[in-house]
Parts: structure tokens; C-alpha cells; sequence
């Protein structure tokens, strides 16, 4: 099976380069395709896009559509799916789902696609697993790791940020955004490899996980 996973930005796929081939193991494909951030669903579907900006949402539609009429000339042996992973914010989950499933509906054909969605944040899989944080970071400060509840909507990358960047989440955010954005792609290369995918407390995380091997079956 061919697995076109769909990841808003570049620690997102560090992490899932890594992440992936130990959940789909030997004898299956995939590649992570990452943009330059998550955007938002264009109003008008059919609304033409400045492809340049590689901004995952305002993208979507056209994306699947050109899937699903790629996908439709393969052999019908060949599976193929679809996966968006992105970050939930400040959406609600209902309503955002089924903006999602809407794009879907609208393809002339239909790639088979499945939504993932990290609450709050990708940092939220990291968190879910403490063990791995603490191979890759020993100073970790635990009483902040310990107080995270997983999977809330809290502010996650300054949660992790707050355990192992030395001055916390307002000393990396005063570097500015392009040294955030260059945190995190080190925390993907750092934690990943240390990830149990088993043994996850990330409900995102496992569904994720979950979708990927049931595609396999």
C-alpha cells in the first residue's frame, strides 16, 4: 500500500518520516509532503489558490481532487490512501471535521482519505510519551511534563517548551519565529526515534497510528 501524508509544516514531517515506517513496517510506501503552514479552507471551494505559498488548507481542495483522478487510474490492486495530519487550535473539531469531509464530498473522484487531527498541537504526540522526551532531553523539567494533560488545549509546543528549553516557552518565543520553527524540527529529530508507538498516552497520536495499520488489514 501508498500511503500521500499531508503535514502542515517541516518538524511535522521530520517526526513522521521517522514515526511512519515503524508504524507501516517493511513492504509499503509513503511520503510526507510538508507546507508552510495550515491556513484555512477557502470559502468557495472551486476559488483558484496561489499554489507558490504551499499553504496546506487553502490548497485542499484542488490537492484531493488532483488525488482522487490520479488515484483512479491506478490498478485497482494498489492501494492508496490519503492522509491529512494537522493541528486542531483554536477550531472546533465538529465543525472543522466536516468542513473537511465537505472538500471530500466534492471530488469528481473521491481518494480514499482520512483526517488526523493533532489537539492540540503535533507536540501533543511528544508529550504523550515522557519516556522519549527524557532520553532526548535528561534535564527535562518533570513537574511541568507531569502536568500536562494530554491531548488539552493549553498552549503545547510551550508546554514542551517550557520542560526543556533553558528559559522556557518566552525565552525561545523572544528568538523569534523562525528560531521556534527551527526548535521544533529539533525536538522531531531528537524525541521520534525514542517514541514507544505502542505505548502512547496521545489520543490523536493513536488514532493516527490506529488508521494506518487498520488501512494495512
Amino acid at each position: 500500500m501508498h500511503f500521500e501524508i499531508l503535514i502542515e509544516d517541516q518538524s511535522g514531517k521530520q517526526a513522521l518520516d521517522i514515526l511512519v515506517p515503524r508504524i507501516i513496517g517493511d513492504g509499503h510506501t509513503f511520503k510526507v509532503i510538508a507546507y508552510k503552514g495550515i491556513g484555512r479552507i477557502p470559502k468557495k471551494l472551486g476559488a483558484k489558490v496561489d499554489a507558490s505559498k504551499r499553504i496546506l488548507l487553502d490548497r485542499l481542495p484542488k490537492l484531493l481532487c488532483g488525488y482522487g483522478e490520479t488515484f483512479s487510474n491506478y490498478p485497482k490492486d494498489y492501494k492508496t490512501a490519503v492522509i491529512l495530519v494537522c493541528d486542531l487550535d483554536d477550531k472546533c473539531l465538529k465543525s472543522f471535521r466536516q468542513e473537511l469531509f465537505d472538500i471530500l464530498d466534492n471530488c469528481k473522484y473521491r481518494p480514499q482519505t482520512y483526517f488526523c487531527i493533532a489537539i492540540e498541537e503535533g507536540e501533543a504526540w511528544f508529550l504523550g510519551d515522557v519516556s522519549a522526551i527524557k532520553v532526548a532531553y535528561p534535564e527535562a523539567k518533570e513537574a511541568v511534563l507531569n502536568s500536562y494533560m494530554n491531548d488539552s488545549i493549553c498552549g503545547t509546543w510551550e508546554v514542551l517548551a517550557d520542560a526543556i528549553f533553558p528559559g522556557g516557552a518566552q525565552a525561545l518565543s523572544g528568538r523569534g519565529w523562525s528560531y521556534v520553527g527551527f526548535e521544533k524540527s529539533q525536538w522531531a529529530k531528537k524525541i521520534s526515534p525514542n517514541m514507544d508507538i505502542s505505548n502512547n498516552s496521545s489520543p490523536s497520536f493513536n488514532y493516527f497510528k490506529d488508521t494506518l495499520i487498520d488501512l494495512l488489514r
